[in-house]
């Protein structure tokens, strides 16, 4: 029960920093809110961060202080904060048609999104399963995966391959996916059936093999084959993979990785899911990242830059081959969202879009993202700094005690750089992006693609500060 002794309006609640209920909204973060991935001693212990304001690539706390939003929220807002076109459109259709189900039914807004993520699409990914985030796509991709074999006279094919540290969602199918074994502990038993392969991080790969990416990529896939050859073929049904892997700092493909993994995909008869929930919609340049790469998946998942966070939706696009058995008859998937491809997200995505078309966007990442690398590549003269690596618009940047010999901090090393002081010193210097630990420790960037060169520069430099500082307190 809140323990306020009186009412404010809302204007005033706004300019005292305090809740409708007139609770200070720290405290009232303290008590009630639980926030996500969230260590809730820092908020007893210091203070809550709280954001009020976004606008262009820059976000304001309720302190008044301002900072790069060089994350992109969550790797989320594209076309950058404060678009007032896109909160005008939800009011819009929220006036026109607030709410209706997908369920046996149809709306415009979904119907028109729909048609257009197929066109953007490789291949004949002309089906689309509309969800309200990433980790219900990617959920929703193995249950289509397991059921198409199903229909296909398949049935022992349920087990999906996917990479070591990568990270796919929450749900249960989804977290079993995932490659990071302490965010999964908690929740075990999981979903059966998920295997892990090495992913691409060449920086950490086999000593005879980092000089030649190519070579290292070919033994990279060659993994992939090796574990559907260990479980048997005709059990794997899926192999689940992002195009840049975020978890670890941003594993881009080396040459010729994904052509092999299709390769060894139609070999075994096994799907091929693009997991692009992040590197889709401009992250790495085209609308959808299996494009930049070359490859044709048989299924896409995608989210966040849909929308750029303006209203929350995400999808699944399937091949023709797998909407098939679904076409005539009585069978049914039996899965779906009570607020899948909801009207007012749907008609936010295609105003998103249009900005994307209007903008240039996809082009313009495409033609600065190489000055970005430059950018970033500059902080290599840093001690601390060991690898920087990425593509498009998302780059990680990974710390090290000894760049000659690339070796890393211990846990309890790594817990006081990223958590006890870069988390801390970063926004202090003005920049929001990612400190993350869930392999080698990296920062890890992702700026709306809105920004260039001079907004690099800044990045860069207020890294350079504080990693200075970081290395002389080691």
């Amino acid at each position: 029960m809140t323990t306020s002794a009186q009412h404010l309006t809302g204007a005033a609640a706004m300019t005292t920093g305090a809740t409708p209920r007139g609770t200070d909204r720290a405290q009232a973060a303290r008590d009630h809110l639980w926030g996500h991935f969230t260590r809730h001693s820092t908020w007893e212990q210091g203070p809550v961060p709280v954001i009020v304001r976004g606008e262009g690539h820059h976000v304001w706390d309720a302190e008044g202080r301002r900072y790069i939003d060089g994350l992109s929220g969550l790797f989320v807002v594209q076309v950058g904060h404060g678009r007032a076109e896109l909160a005008e459109r939800a009011r819009q259709q929220a006036s026109e048609l607030a709410f209706f189900p997908l369920w046996s039914y149809a709306h415009p807004q979904a119907i028109d999104l729909a048609e257009r993520l197929a066109h953007h699409a490789p291949g004949d990914l002309n089906r689309v399963f509309f969800t309200t985030g990433g980790g219900e796509a990617v959920e929703t991709a193995w249950k289509l995966a397991k059921q198409y074999w199903k229909l296909v006279g398949r049935p022992t094919k349920y087990k999906v391959i996917s990479r070591a540290i990568a990270y796919h969602g929450t749900p249960q199918g989804a977290l079993a996916i995932t490659g990071l074994p302490g965010m999964k502990a908690p929740f075990e038993p999981l979903v059966p059936g998920a295997h892990k392969v090495p992913n691409t991080n060449i920086y950490r790969g086999p000593e005879e093999l980092r000089d030649d990416p190519k070579a290292f990529g070919r033994w990279a896939a060659d993994r992939i084959e090796e574990a559907i050859l260990f479980e048997g073929p005709e059990t794997v049904a899926a192999v689940v993979l992002e195009p840049v892997q975020n978890s670890g700092g941003c594993f881009p493909p080396p040459p010729g990785y994904f052509e092999r993994v299709r390769e060894i995909c139609d070999t075994h008869d096994v799907l091929l899911v693009s997991d692009e929930v992040i590197c889709a919609f401009g992250r790495i340049g085209d609308m959808f990242a299996c494009n930049d790469y070359g490859y044709v998946p048989d299924m896409i998942t995608c989210a966040k830059g849909m929308t750029s966070g303006y209203s929350p939706i995400g999808a699944l696009l399937a091949s023709d081959r797998l909407f098939e058995p679904f076409r005539d008859g009585t069978t049914t998937f039996y899965h779906g969202y009570t607020f899948g491809g909801h009207p007012v997200s749907a008609a936010v995505a295609m105003a998103n879009l249009d900005i994307f078309e209007r903008e240039g966007l996809n082009a313009r990442v495409h033609e600065n993202a190489p000055a970005f690398r430059r950018t970033l590549e500059k902080l290599l003269d840093l001690p601390i700094v060991g690898d920087v690596r990425g593509d498009g618009y998302f780059y990680g940047i990974e710390l090290v005690k000894d760049a000659a010999t690339r070796e890393t901090f211990d846990d309890a090393e790594s817990e006081r750089l990223l958590r006890g002081f870069l988390s801390h010193a970063l926004l202090d210097a003005g920049l929001y992006c990612r400190a993350d630990d869930r392999g080698d420790p990296v920062i890890q960037l992702a700026p709306p693609l809105t920004c260039g060169p001079a907004e690099f520069d800044e990045i860069e430099q207020i890294l350079r500060g504080v990693l200075t500082d970081a290395w002389a307190q080691l």
